[in-house]
């Protein structure tokens, strides 16, 4: 059973939100400037040692429990051929993740992080959001609460990716619905759409913004009518995640659209969270620049899993590094400016 029992119990936890400690972002902030090296020249490693300090609520941060999850779903909305690949696929990948032969696998442990996948019905995909809204709020609202349980104790670092044939359009329809424009603005080839694909994916998702225009006012009915469960398993987590003090990396552009609803309802709902990367796939700039997130990579990478997510805790963990580790000028008896 749900802990959210409605939308509006949900919107009220996405309302009470903790601050991070400021206290520990400024002892960092102090520390890097006693530091050998010029003020400022670590760049964003030295805004990354004080945001991990910041929601860990720790001076000295730490990176030693780093969790990867991944949540897999159906989307009914592959009916309107908006993908080149089959629904299929999403429960085919599953198993390859269990078998530690995707890239997800090799990034996170190259990044020493445990990795999680977690199905949510992938034999029951989400109605076609064309036709329907692709979850009931019961359905939404235990998805929600699936993410939400899903991070283990002790976490110092949550990395959020995702699987499923067809959220590439569920999330453009999400990120349409919050901020204006249809398929033509958002939606992207995906998993590779050829043109005639594009033009359905687009299609898709106008129909499904037209049959849902009276929910589109409420991020989360929105995100309920248009999005997948694993998109709503992503929100979960990235709730629990601020209410625990756990600093979260977003991966890609659905994962983007995923916690989308939360800086809607609250504005500043995604402190606690960094974006991974922009990813190559069509919309997401322009969907993190509306969120004001900054990404830290941009490697022309569209895959999805949270690998960019996983790829970026080598460069916090250098980040750590340099923070606790480096000496100080008094330390090393090397002179400070004047």
């Amino acid at each position: 059973m749900s802990m959210f029992a409605t939308l509006d119990s949900l919107r009220t936890a996405c309302l009470d939100l903790p601050g991070g400690s400021g206290e520990a972002a400024a002892a960092v902030a102090a520390r890097q400037d006693q530091l050998t090296k010029p003020p400022g020249s670590l760049g964003r490693l030295e805004e990354l040692a004080a945001w991990l300090a910041r929601w860990q609520g720790r001076a000295m941060p730490a990176l030693g429990n780093v969790a990867v999850l991944v949540f897999a779903g159906n989307h009914g909305v592959t009916a309107q051929g908006v993908s080149p690949y089959p629904s299929s696929v999403t429960a085919q990948m599953v198993a390859n993740f269990a078998h530690g032969g995707a890239a997800i696998n090799q990034i996170a442990a190259v990044a020493g992080a445990t990795l999680r996948v977690i199905p949510l019905s992938l034999d029951r995909p989400t109605q076609d959001f064309t036709q329907a809204p692709a979850m009931d709020e019961a359905e939404f609202l235990a998805a929600v609460h699936i993410g939400h349980q899903a991070i283990p104790p002790d976490c110092d670092l949550l990395c959020l990716g995702e699987m499923g044939i067809g959220n590439t359009t569920s999330g453009a329809a999400i990120a349409a619905a919050l901020f204006g424009g249809g398929g033509q603005r958002w939606a992207g080839r995906g998993t590779g759409a050829d043109d005639e694909g594009l033009a359905r994916k687009r299609r898709a998702i106008d129909a499904g913004l037209a049959r849902h225009k009276a929910l589109l006012g409420d991020s989360l009915a929105a995100a309920m009518a248009l999005g997948g469960r694993e998109l709503a398993a992503i929100l979960g987590a990235t709730l629990a995640a601020r209410q625990r003090g756990i600093p979260v990396l977003v991966d890609g552009f659905i994962c983007t659209a995923a916690v989308a609803p939360l800086a809607r309802i609250r504005g500043d709902a995604l402190d606690h969270a960094m974006l991974a990367h922009v990813s190559a796939e069509a919309g997401h700039r322009a969907l993190a620049e509306a969120l004001g997130l900054r990404p830290l990579l941009d490697l022309g990478m569209r895959l999805g899993e949270g690998s960019a997510a996983a790829l970026v805790v080598p460069i916090l963990r250098a980040a750590l590094a340099c923070h606790t580790g480096m000496a100080t000028f008094a330390e090393a008896a090397v002179d400070n400016r004047g």
